[in-house]
């Protein structure tokens, strides 16, 4: 989990600067993790999970792609859409939890 939580952090941080917000939460089989950056634009949300693909100018197209690997080894569900202050939000979903008092 510590590459997913990574991945996800550094990525907000090099799109949307050092000044980005992060928020994470929990879903009813998941949980979520949003920014308060510029966001991804709706046409690419279907390619920023390949390997290799980037928008940035020096960036390696790795690190969605290792959050995406971790997901599938997990045999959870990861999808991306816009967070209430237009940032990225990404939902993994699949997950169970563990209630704390058994």
């Amino acid at each position: 989990m510590h590459g997913l939580f990574e991945n996800l952090f550094s990525n907000a941080v090099e799109h949307a600067g050092d000044d980005v917000t992060i928020h994470i939460g929990r879903l009813r089989e998941g949980l979520y993790i949003e920014d308060t950056g510029v966001g991804i634009p709706e046409s690419i949300y279907d390619r920023i999970f390949e390997y290799g693909y980037t928008t940035s100018d020096g960036g390696t197209g790795y690190g969605l792609s290792i959050v995406q690997q971790i997901v599938n080894g997990h045999e959870w569900e990861i999808s991306v859409t816009e967070s209430d202050a237009g940032g990225a939000r990404f939902e993994i979903t699949g997950m169970e939890f563990v209630d704390a008092a058994d």
